[in-house]
């Protein structure tokens, strides 16, 4: 993310308009949105896909299950977000729509990479009218189709790009590099699951320690659809009591 000079300021105003160097400001700032969001990640493991997300809460007196950061799509799909959560809310509102539809009008589940095109088309209609401003969220989307396990990333401009493992928001430079040191191919559920939260770890503020009760986890493989991980699980996968 680059900083606004003086000059360039002038081209800040609405997200349709193009500065001299050719950058679209307002779709800059809803990436900076992301940057801060609470991390998640995702990974392709053997048999699906695995989902991990933390749900950083700012008081004692907000209840953690009320937090939404990972979101069923469809039995096969599933989402994890990083941004403004009223955002994500409405995209996943509309992926869930167009999932539902697929299935009604075809009789079939919709693909993932379908779907993930249909959102991010949605993502480049608001960076190109005026009177609109850019979706401030980045979405995980992952699941298994007749393809097999695919697991996307989709930006604020409606960019998407396919992934082994991927992270999103706060930390991600760090979780990535995580990952490309310890990612392997066809890793074991289990082996995922630990990988997953080394990289939520890197999310975290430097005098924070992870917190098994704040993470959601989930995962969608060939024989099993979209179910969540319970905590005791997790905590046992973690060699955990």
């Amino acid at each position: 993310m680059y900083p606004v000079s003086r000059k360039g300021s002038a081209y800040d105003r609405v997200a349709t308009m193009f500065s001299p160097d050719g950058r679209l400001y307002q779709v800059e700032y809803a990436g900076k949105i992301v940057e801060q969001g609470t991390i998640g990640t995702a990974a392709v493991y053997a048999d699906g896909v695995l989902f991990g997300a933390d749900k950083k809460v700012a008081t004692k007196l907000i209840l953690p299950e009320s937090i939404e950061k990972l979101f069923k799509i469809d039995d096969h799909i599933c989402a994890i977000s990083a941004g403004l959560v009223g955002d994500a809310r409405r995209l996943v509102q509309i992926a869930r729509k167009e999932a539902q539809e697929n299935k009604i009008y075809y009789e079939e589940k919709v693909p993932v990479e379908t779907l993930v095109k249909q959102i991010c088309g949605v993502k480049q209609l608001f960076t190109q009218y005026a009177g609109m401003r850019p979706f401030g969220v980045s979405f995980v989307i992952g699941g298994v189709d007749d393809s097999g396990p695919r697991l996307f990333e989709t930006e604020p401009s409606g960019a998407l790009a396919e992934y082994k493992a991927i992270a999103i928001g706060k930390g991600r430079k760090e979780a990535m590099k995580l990952f490309e040191k310890r990612y392997k191919d066809g890793m074991a559920f289990e082996d995922a699951v630990r990988l997953l939260v080394s990289a939520l770890g890197k999310g975290l503020e430097e005098k924070e320690k992870l917190d098994v009760n704040r993470m959601d986890f989930a995962f969608i493989s060939k024989d099993t659809p979209f179910e969540r991980i319970g905590k005791q699980k997790l905590k046992s996968i973690l060699g955990k009591k």
